[in-house]
């Protein structure tokens, strides 16, 4: 039998607390005081963090942490939605979970009523299934705006009908409960629920557990997120790539003082090199030289050849999400890693056949992960749990599917995807395999959006642009990288609602191609396909919180 090679964490074990969640972030009963937990940006309403331990005790949470919280302590599965979803991407979730009662926003309602019409819900099921998340004014004409009537309930309709003793302790054999249903991006089929149990605490609530305040926003816009940022002086923020382009260049970031922000956290997307730079030179020019800019990466590293200050880390939602995480004090000399095994996990390296490999730049293979914050499996698929984790407990963390094979040599999309967004005139970019029959293999092939529109109107010009890039490109890869597939404008990636590429839709989108004829369009434009694009003076479609946090 292969000898294998095990990682261990060279950081020392912490000990995991076999209880509730509730149960654990509320354990330090001193600390639960008048400070605030989360604050809503616009009113400045705040909860206090004992405010936020009393309200989880009781039916009558006032905003959706101490919601969610309470719905914990109650011992009641929760499944999360993104706000993002279409109606069709929401039934999916609906149907799969089994979810019956339905904590929604006054914005997202609309998209919730749609997608109870596509599961023949009759409203007076709708009306039982349903609670309104009301709380602060701007939410009461969010509701006005959107014309609920008053048939449905309101969360204040649950204020003063009691409160519970004590919490659900899940001990023993009850820690292997599942607390949270989380859906996977999906950017390989359908979505599968991720069962994640309440012995794990780590991005959702790990902000109330190390005491620092979350300043709540109901959308992404810039002059609000900016004002916001020096209202409450805010040193942390979690955002995705497309609100860091808007950042690079709107001048509401030069007109609020952002000096307090210290760190901002990307995630759901790859991060290009180009941008990281125009991002942390733009806080340069208005004078905040401290801020650092990290990447969280589900797919894999990618090289950020920067001189700024950038982190790296990696996870997916099947391991609670992280599970290497670089120092800051590493990110010039680990550039380009994912940084420390976290405690109390191993990891392993494996090729094709399942044999262990020592990492070095010749060997490539899959990351394989153990430890207590792995999933327990995928809701109702055996099958899919089954290929995910092995019977002694290692799961097996990347997308082969997403490989190109290129006779013989792997090519991984992300690596191409970085190079692209490091050219000027590419706004976004999508690598895919092609098959070729003639070489019998696979070609990788770029789908970009060009930072100039016109060529979407030009297929000439637009063809002549590929051809630009594909030249361009080898002076930057190796030859097995090379874009023989060719390049075709688009005038938009399609995205999980997450901003996950959708590669499965590319890979569609190529065999309808191929099977038209050997003549590739040079233009494809996605119409009603349910991306949004933040653009620079529109807000985006629902009401996503996007936390920013304040020290």
């Amino acid at each position: 039998m292969p000898q294998r090679i095990i990682y261990d964490s060279p950081l020392p074990p912490v000990p995991i607390k076999s209880s509730s969640i509730p149960t654990y972030i509320f354990s330090d009963k001193a600390s639960l005081d008048h400070s605030p937990a989360y604050i809503d940006a616009a009113s400045g309403t705040r909860i206090s963090r004992l405010e936020t331990y009393e309200l989880s005790l009781h039916p009558n949470s006032l905003a959706w942490a101490p919601t969610l919280l309470g719905l914990l302590a109650a011992g009641i599965h929760i499944t999360l939605a993104n706000s993002s979803y279409t109606p069709p991407e929401l039934v999916h979730q609906l149907k799969d979970s089994s979810a019956w009662t339905i904590f929604v926003h006054p914005l997202l309602f609309p998209v919730l009523l749609q997608a109870f019409k596509l599961l023949g819900v009759s409203d007076r099921d709708a009306r039982r299934r349903v609670v309104i998340m009301s709380y602060v004014d701007q939410d009461r004409a969010d509701e006005r705006a959107v014309k609920i009537g008053p048939e449905w309930t309101r969360l204040s309709e649950f204020f003063g009908k009691g409160r519970l003793h004590s919490e659900e302790l899940f001990v023993g054999d009850q820690v292997h409960e599942t607390a949270f249903l989380c859906y996977s991006s999906g950017t390989t089929g359908l979505s599968k629920g991720v069962e994640i149990m309440p012995r794990l605490v780590n991005l959702l609530l790990w902000d109330f557990v190390t005491k620092v305040p979350q300043v709540i926003m109901p959308r992404f816009e810039p002059n609000s997120f900016a004002q916001a940022l020096e209202k409450y002086k805010v040193t942390r923020t979690c955002i995705v790539p497309p609100i860091l382009v808007v950042m690079s260049f709107h001048p509401a970031f030069a007109k609020h003082d952002v000096g307090t922000l210290r760190l901002m956290n990307s995630g759901a997307a790859p991060l290009g090199d180009s941008l990281v730079k125009k991002v942390l030179a733009r806080f340069a020019d208005v004078g905040n030289t401290q801020i650092r800019l990290t990447q969280g990466n589900r797919a894999g590293p990618i090289p950020y050849f920067c001189s700024m200050a950038a982190e790296f880390r990696y996870g997916l939602t099947e391991t609670s999400p992280t599970t290497h995480w670089l120092p800051l004090e590493d990110t010039v000399r680990k550039m380009g890693t994912i940084g420390l095994l976290l405690p109390n996990l191993q990891a392993r390296l494996v090729d094709d056949d399942e044999n262990d490999i020592k990492p070095s730049p010749e060997n490539r293979g899959e990351l394989w992960i153990r430890g207590p914050s792995v999933m327990k499996g995928y809701l109702n698929n055996p099958k899919a749990t089954k290929n995910s984790i092995t019977p002694d407990g290692w799961f097996k963390t990347d997308r082969k599917k997403e490989l190109i094979k290129y006779k013989g040599f792997q090519v991984p999309p992300a690596d191409l995807e970085a190079v692209l967004l490091s050219n000027e005139d590419i706004l976004d970019a999508a690598v895919i395999g092609v098959d070729s029959v003639s070489e019998a293999t696979e070609l990788p092939r770029a789908y970009i959006v060009p930072r100039n529109g016109e060529l979407l109107k030009d297929s000439k010009a637009a063809a002549a642009f590929g051809k630009e890039i594909q030249e361009w490109i080898k002076t930057k890869v190796a030859n097995h990288k090379y874009l023989r597939g060719g390049v075709i404008i688009i005038d938009v990636i399609p995205k999980s609602a997450s901003g996950k590429i959708l590669r499965r839709t590319l890979r569609d989108l190529a065999k309808k191609e191929a099977r038209r004829g050997p003549s590739n369009p040079a233009v494809i434009t996605f119409k009603n396909h349910g991306i949004e694009r933040i653009e620079l003076e529109k807000h985006p479609k629902g009401s996503e919180r996007i936390p920013i946090e304040c020290g």
